[in-house]
């Protein structure tokens, strides 16, 4: 009996990536791969890489040493947006063999031939302006919920971001194909759906190959609402410009949409934000944060925020600390800026030293604190439905409400990926809520 050869990945970054990730691993147990976990020796590693900060390019290394661990003789390729952006930088990292850019990397398959190790690695990279075409994807990391695809690439051009560089412009998968990827991932009895893109609010743009529109993101949201079997729908994350009242209001009364919202504002001053060039100023983020509690009351939102941008002087970030301190929201995703080649933002003088880049991003990361709790405490006494998680954490079993409350009560393996409604009791010394069943069999 020939032995399948054995492939393991690794993924860095966001939603998107892993969604990735998984359609790659797919490709490759096609071809007769088998997957295995990345700390079990396998003969071929994958690195799915992100370079949104420069921590993540670092890191690379360190998964290279863990990999070569497993296996000193395993055949090591790179994916993904560093891989595009610096292929020659992961290529000289002792140990990989093959680095592949953004078109390349859904037909691995075709470059690995025998995974023989080679003197000299081989990179694969096109021009960012081949990156013109759509790729299906979606990711089941756990039982509970699943990460789909529905959009790719960015036509924005903010000062800090080299995603544009990365992944090309802006395209879609066609409404028929999300359709099909929701249904087969409902049909897996999974419970939640994620949907991921790098700007899921410009859904449409490149459905055909080219910039016309048949689609828009409300009509991506009313056909999804229409799946049978899904039994929620989550936003990952929507730029506040192109989250319309429309999708605020059908949101609020939706079969499947849950009221969570995580909307990027990046800086609290309009000055700051124009330098970014960022497609709103404060007003309008204002106005889309008071719509949505005006229609949905309980809903959390989480905020994107990018501390330590050229020229942020301490007037800038205390205008951002006390414009988030006063907005109705639930937690921070806060980001310390960095440097990266071929942005705008890199040339630009006036740069916040690191220290105080880092005293911001921890007085920001506390409000972040202070907030979750505000909201958790908000949420006390009532009636939400928790979908639970499966893993067995000091003898405690996880969950979310719809409106991403993290819960908690004591581990029972029949309450893995289900969903039952509960009463929020308090707040545990970890800042994670306890709970009772609102129905007696569920307790059973």
């Amino acid at each position: 009996m020939i032995m399948k050869k054995k492939v393991a990945f690794y993924t860095l970054g966001c939603k998107l990536n892993f969604s990735e990730t998984s359609t790659i691993a797919r490709s490759l147990v096609n071809e007769g791969y088998e997957r295995v976990d990345f700390d079990q020796k396998a003969d071929m590693y994958v690195i799915n890489t992100c370079s949104v900060t420069e921590n993540a390019d670092k890191k690379f290394k360190t998964i290279v040493k863990q990999a070569q661990k497993g296996n000193a003789k395993a055949y090591i390729a790179a994916v993904g947006c560093y891989a595009q952006l610096k292929p020659e930088e992961l290529i000289s990292v002792d140990g990989v063999d093959l680095v592949l850019g953004a078109t390349e990397k859904f037909n691995i398959g075709d470059y690995v031939n025998d995974l023989s190790k080679n003197d000299m690695g081989e990179v694969h990279s096109c021009e960012i302006q081949e990156a013109d075409f759509y790729v299906s994807s979606y990711a089941i990391g756990d039982r509970t919920r699943a990460f789909l695809k529905v959009q790719d690439g960015c036509d924005y051009k903010c000062t800090y971001c080299t995603i544009p560089l990365a992944r090309g412009i802006s395209r879609s998968d066609s409404l028929q194909n999300v359709l099909t990827n929701a249904q087969e991932i409902a049909d897996q009895d999974i419970k939640e759906i994620v949907l991921t893109g790098v700007n899921i609010g410009d859904y449409g743009k490149g459905e055909f190959g080219n910039k016309k529109h048949e689609h828009t993101f409300l009509d991506l949201v009313k056909a999804l609402d229409k799946v049978d079997g899904i039994h929620r729908l989550r936003i990952s994350s929507i730029e506040p410009n192109l989250l319309k009242n429309e999708t605020i209001d059908f949101i609020a009364q939706s079969n499947s949409f849950v009221p969570h919202f995580h909307i990027p504002l990046q800086s609290g001053s309009d000055e700051l934000l124009k330098l970014m060039k960022r497609r709103y100023l404060t007003n309008l983020y204002t106005d889309r944060v008071q719509k949505i509690k005006e229609v949905i009351p309980n809903c959390c939102i989480g905020v994107d925020v990018i501390v330590g941008f050229p020229g942020e002087t301490d007037e800038h970030f205390l205008n951002t600390y006390h414009f988030l301190n006063e907005l109705d929201i639930s937690y921070l995703h806060v980001f310390t800026y960095s440097e990266r080649d071929n942005t705008e933002a890199a040339s630009m003088g006036s740069v916040v030293p690191k220290k105080v880049r880092n005293k911001r991003s921890k007085m920001l990361r506390a409000l972040s604190v202070k907030k979750r709790r505000a909201f958790y405490e908000s949420q006390l006494g009532a009636e939400l439905e928790v979908l639970f998680e499966g893993e067995n954490k000091r003898g405690y079993i996880h969950g979310f409400t719809e409106n991403y409350v993290k819960v908690k009560t004591p581990w029972n393996p029949a309450l893995v990926n289900t969903l039952h409604k509960v009463i929020l009791k308090e707040i545990d010394i970890d800042g994670i809520v306890t709970l009772e069943f609102a129905t007696a069999e569920a307790m059973a």
